[in-house]
């Protein structure tokens, strides 16, 4: 238990550049908290005690507001920074070392008895407000914008932003050393969609502007010389 506990206090120091003693990180992080109450609510889930399993686990979203249901399974390392309003499923599996940032949703599709909850590989960046909804799979190393709704899979060190969510771009088969917290740091597909766009916008009106000139050049030389006017008989 204390070594569990002392990996979480070390997540923090790893990631939030904010902490400053371990002290801090105990009271203030409810982060850490959730997770507290997550472990011990998931023990009663899995030795079927059910419903004291969804009271701790009640209470720990009263105390943190951080929902993470007792039969969600979470690996080493996660890391929930601010958390209010983070939202974690039954089916859900997350996997080492990652991190969620306020607001993330990871929820269900169906109404079914069923695996219907995302999983999430390791070393995964969820921004601000994300929602990964399904029993879909978020590759290893990938990161997921702010405020992106994720509905297919994503492969491995993929960056997905939008809504519904795209993979905007892939960073190879190399698996990260460090975890990449620059979930600012997206390509932003809409803009240079615009930006496309408006440059074929120039382009064309450039174009016809140069036809324009042709036309009325041509019609200049093809006009026909006007015969002298002839004095009318006296």
């Amino acid at each position: 238990m204390f070594d569990t506990l002392k990996r979480d206090v070390q997540v923090v120091f790893e990631r939030d550049p904010a902490a400053r003693s371990v002290m801090e990180v105990l009271w203030c992080y409810p982060g850490v908290h959730a997770l507290f109450f997550h472990r011990s609510a998931h023990w009663l889930w899995t030795h079927r005690w059910l419903t004291l399993g969804r009271f701790v686990s009640h209470v720990g979203r009263f105390v943190t507001g951080i929902e993470i249901h007792p039969g969600a399974h979470i690996g080493p390392g996660l890391f929930i920074d601010h958390g209010m309003g983070v939202v974690i499923g039954e089916t859900t599996e997350i996997g080492a070392n990652c991190t969620l940032y306020q607001g993330v949703t990871l929820g269900g599709t169906s109404l079914k008895k069923e695996k219907r909850h995302p999983t999430l590989g390791q070393n995964i960046v969820v921004g601000a407000g994300a929602k990964i909804l399904g029993a879909i799979s978020i590759g290893d190393h990938s990161k997921i914008g702010a405020g992106s709704v994720v509905v297919t899979e994503v492969p491995s060190h993929s960056t997905v932003v939008g809504i519904p969510g795209r993979v905007v771009q892939r960073s190879g088969d190399k698996a990260a050393e460090s975890i990449d917290l620059d979930h600012h740091d997206l390509p932003d597909p809409e803009a240079k969609a615009i930006n496309y766009l408006a440059d074929k916008v120039r382009e064309l009106e450039r174009e016809l502007h140069q036809l324009r000139q042709e036309v009325r050049r041509t019609r200049h030389e093809m006009r026909p010389w006007s015969a002298p006017a002839q004095r009318p008989e006296e």
